[in-house]
């Protein structure tokens, strides 16, 4: 074992790649909004694959069930920012639907892996 037991974490690996897609996402923004909206839903978004990290390597299960709860509240003002990239003409309604269903898949994940830690 390498001593990082989050990268053998699915929820993790899936948020890893909704990190990159909000990346790619939020790169069309107006400029004007990178200090706003962009670096909000950017910092919302690393959060959640940073906290299951961190979690992973505490050694007890309620700290990690503590991290687990802070990703889901990452994952869900993540959710909020992008109903409102939507709702102002940032993101179009197919990739809206792309990045609202993976924040729905990584939240059944996240709810999952809190009911399996003991």
């Amino acid at each position: 074992m390498d001593g990082r037991p989050h990268r053998r974490l699915e929820v993790w690996k899936q948020s890893m790649i909704l990190t990159k897609d909000i990346y790619s996402a939020t790169a069309g923004f107006p400029k004007s909004e990178g200090y706003g909206l962009t670096s909000q839903m950017r910092r919302a978004a690393v959060s959640v694959p940073s906290n299951l990290a961190e979690g992973a390597a505490r050694r007890g299960s309620k700290e990690f069930k503590q991290f687990i709860n802070i990703a889901q509240g990452s994952l869900s003002e993540l959710d909020t920012q992008l109903e409102l990239a939507h709702m102002i003409g940032y993101l179009e309604a197919d990739r809206h639907r792309q990045l609202t269903t993976a924040v729905s898949d990584i939240s059944k994940m996240l709810f999952g892996l809190s009911r399996s830690v003991k």
